[in-house]
């Protein structure tokens, strides 16, 4: 068996003449963790890890449970760039 891939998200973010970097990455079902960065030419300005344990206790099959992970961290960047426009981030 291979090493399990992980799901990440990258995308840019502009507001305000700047373009920010969103990044979520799963830290590994181990931990049931993922974490989101903001990138402000290149330097990190915004972190933040959270839990995705409700969705590992459905249990869902891999390709089910990658599916969910992926909505659930492209929703969270929605909310990101939600916060950024509002200023409330960066």
């Amino acid at each position: 068996m291979g090493t399990p891939m992980i799901i990440g998200i990258n995308t840019i973010y502009e507001h305000d003449g700047k373009k920010y970097h969103l990044q979520a990455e799963d830290l590994g079902v181990e931990t049931a963790t993922y974490e989101v960065r903001i990138y402000d030419e290149g330097s990190v300005v915004w972190v933040k890890r959270l839990s995705y344990s409700e969705l590992q206790a459905q249990k869902l099959p891999k390709a089910g449970h990658e599916q969910a992970l992926r909505a659930t961290m492209e929703k969270t960047l929605l909310t990101v760039q939600a916060a950024i426009s509002k200023g409330k981030i960066g």
